[in-house]
């Protein structure tokens, strides 16, 4: 480390402690409002650098060569609480901020030993100019990669390997930082620069693996999204072509009924007449499909898996109260209802191939209540069901609507839950609903 005056080492402390800071919030998501965080890391800068100025009046030695250590030791911890990632993503990134802090500390002070025969100031513009450097790489290259990044981690990145890749940067970033190291001989700096490319393409690597791991995940959603629309036209034209059908049925029958009736006008028999419009309104009503609810989208839909669980011999139970005016768009809540609903026939599907004598069963809930739409499905399924972080695993369900359902769930703010209690798969979700304009 370069000596100097105290004033010197207050410039070369602040510089370092901004850099530090800014890179962080780069990459990071704060908890709190801007003005806040940066309320908090001002008053945290000050009573840090007051701390190290006094340190290196008392012992100018040991604070050179520890100092950086006790300043981001302390700067990790404030940044734990008032981050908004999660505890695993937070200490990563700060693992690579340190990674960053080595770069221009030791960047800064080789600059100044090699071309500047070890002039501070040297030291000091280099420090600021490779923490610009760093800065506007981030912020036009890679800021946008770096939070796609986290989302991935938190979502693909098992603990285990967090701390190793944590483990791995500390290493590295240790050696370099070696306070008992003073020479600075070239296989010195031979060793710094190979320990620097070393553990940033450990990273790199890593960042890539988990990068292409995130966006594959994106695309089989996609894929998924695509599946799930077709089956929902597959049902669409399913319907039309019952009710084509149904038309051709009702217009055959009609001209019967013409007869018929026409016969016994011509004869005269009125009271036989009466007697078979009277069945024939009775066999009106027993043929008329049930309106499940007055939203015409829910009722085909519902109306159309409930024949198809029939066909399974499944005993369904519905429970829904929905008016014709929602304000979540049709598709929105088409999605989340056909998918429950597939995959709960799957469930009770796959109960009849264990035992075939199963009763198997299922009970859907909608209702409205003010702003909030409440979905309640239940069915019987195999004992052995696993639920894996929250979700059930797409290989027990056997749809492909979980994430169809979670990302439609998300897109309103929702809260979701799935359970296995014994053989009885639960979904539950409560959507919160748009306002009206």
């Amino acid at each position: 480390m370069l000596g100097g005056s105290v004033v010197i080492a207050l410039i070369r402390f602040a510089i370092s402690l901004a850099g530090v800071i800014i890179l962080f919030l780069l990459m990071s998501n704060p908890r709190f409002n801007r003005k806040k965080t940066m309320i908090i890391y001002g008053c945290f800068s000050i009573v840090l650098l007051l701390s190290a100025c006094i340190w290196y009046i008392i012992d100018q030695e040991s604070c050179t060569r520890m100092v950086a250590f006790f300043m981001y030791i302390c700067f990790a911890i404030l940044s734990i609480f008032i981050n908004g990632d999660s505890v695993y993503l937070s200490i990563y990134k700060l693992a690579l901020t340190f990674y960053l802090l080595a770069f221009f500390l030791i960047g800064g002070i080789e600059i100044s030993v090699i071309f500047f025969q070890r002039n501070v100031w040297a030291d000091i513009i280099a420090r600021i100019l490779l923490i610009l450097l760093m800065v506007y790489f981030i912020e036009k290259k890679v800021k946008v990669s770096i939070q796609e990044f986290g989302y991935y981690v938190e979502e693909e990145l098992d603990r285990f390997s967090v701390v190793v890749m944590i483990i791995s940067i500390l290493f590295g970033i240790g050696f370099i930082l070696n306070p008992n190291i003073k020479e600075h001989t070239p296989y010195r700096i031979f060793q710094i620069f190979m320990n620097f490319f070393l553990t940033g393409a450990l990273q790199l690597l890593v960042f890539r693996l988990y990068l292409h791991m995130g966006k594959e995940k994106e695309y089989q959603r996609e894929n998924q999204l695509m599946k799930m629309n077709q089956r929902l036209l597959e049902r669409n034209m399913e319907l039309l072509e019952e009710s084509v059908e149904s038309g051709r049925r009702i217009r055959h029958d009609a001209r019967h009924h013409n007869i018929v009736i026409a016969e016994y006008a011509r004869r005269k028999q009125n009271e036989e007449l009466l007697k078979y419009l009277e069945e024939y309104n009775r066999e009106i009503e027993e043929n008329m499909t049930e309106a499940i609810c007055g939203n015409a989208a829910v009722n085909n839909i519902l109306s159309a898996y409930t024949r198809m669980a029939k066909k399974e011999q499944i005993k369904v139970t519905l429970d829904v109260e929905l008016g014709k005016n929602l304000t979540i768009p049709d598709i929105d809540l088409i999605t989340i209802l056909a998918n429950a609903y597939e995959n709960a026939i799957y469930g009770c599907i796959e109960v009849k191939k264990q035992s075939k004598n199963e009763d198997c069963f299922i009970h859907i809930m909608i209702s409205k209540k003010k702003n909030k739409l409440v979905i309640y499905c239940s069915n019987t399924c195999r004992m052995e069901l696993e639920i894996q972080n929250g979700q059930p695993k797409s290989e027990t369900t056997g749809g492909i609507g979980v994430l169809s359902i979670i990302k439609t769930a998300d897109k309103y703010e929702g809260e979701y839950d799935f359970q296995n209690n014994n053989g009885v798969f639960i979904f539950r979700l409560i959507l919160n609903l748009p306002q009206t304009l």
